[in-house]
């Protein structure tokens, strides 16, 4: 994307919107202050990655860091924070087309049937648990907040926000495609979107290790920093297989 101008002006104004959403709600309703809050402005991470690919992503992981620093609370897990929010754009436009039997065979919306709402339902789910387990880790590691307990409020806050998102997803699909030329399947090359072989193997597995981050402290006797260390790995690797 880096070598399409129009990609890095939408990557720009996605870290835009983000990062003021971000930092005109950071301390409407903390949770645990200086690490999260009701975050408001999770509306847009997965409607960005949709919508724009991977100019979203980008624009989601740096309006994070955005919202950070000009927020008050950047500090060493800002860097998770990046992380965890570029996968908030990078997995719905990823596994919207990978993860089989609930993907689509083409990155279009297509409201009429029923795997892209159950596709757009799970796979918000699944980016925002990946998001948890990966600042969790994070924070455990330093020893500011529990891994047990981040991980739920921030699946839950993300979720719920990606699913509200949905409305306004549906109501500019139309007009950022048709009418605008901005879907970003449209800008981009052919050639430099990709379809990797191994992208249902990465698919399925940050699914699990998405939800076994998650919950897997309550099902198994594991510590919990063995299932955030190998979760967090997971992740990774499977990202990078999409």
């Amino acid at each position: 994307m880096w070598r399409n101008t129009r990609m890095i002006i939408l990557a720009a104004v996605c870290a835009a919107i983000y990062g003021a959403a971000l930092i005109a709600f950071k301390t409407a309703i903390p949770l645990i202050p200086g690490i999260t809050e009701v975050r408001v402005a999770n509306i847009f991470p997965m409607v960005f990655g949709m919508l724009f690919g991977p100019a979203g992503a980008w624009g989601t992981g740096i309006g994070n860091l955005i919202g950070d620093l000009f927020g008050g609370t950047l500090g060493p897990t800002s860097i998770a924070g990046f992380v965890g929010n570029f996968l908030l754009g990078y997995l719905p436009y990823t596994m919207w087309t990978t993860f089989s039997p609930f993907a689509e065979r083409s990155h279009e919306w297509r409201p009429g049937r029923w795997r892209s709402w159950a596709g757009y339902i799970l796979i918000a789910f699944i980016s925002s648990a990946a998001c948890a387990v990966i600042v969790s880790f994070a924070t455990d590691a330093l020893g500011i907040v529990p891994y047990a307990i981040l991980t739920k409020i921030i699946t839950l806050n993300d979720t719920l926000a990606s699913w509200i998102g949905g409305l306004l997803f549906l109501s500019v699909y139309g007009v950022t495609r048709q009418h605008l030329g901005l879907f970003w399947a449209d800008v981009m090359e052919k050639e430099d979107i990709g379809s990797p072989v191994t992208g249902r193997v990465g698919a399925w597995l940050v699914a699990v290790a998405s939800v076994f981050g998650l919950v897997g402290g309550t099902m198994t006797s594991l510590p919990t920093t063995t299932i955030a260390w190998v979760c967090t790995l997971a992740i990774l690797i499977g990202s990078l297989l999409l």
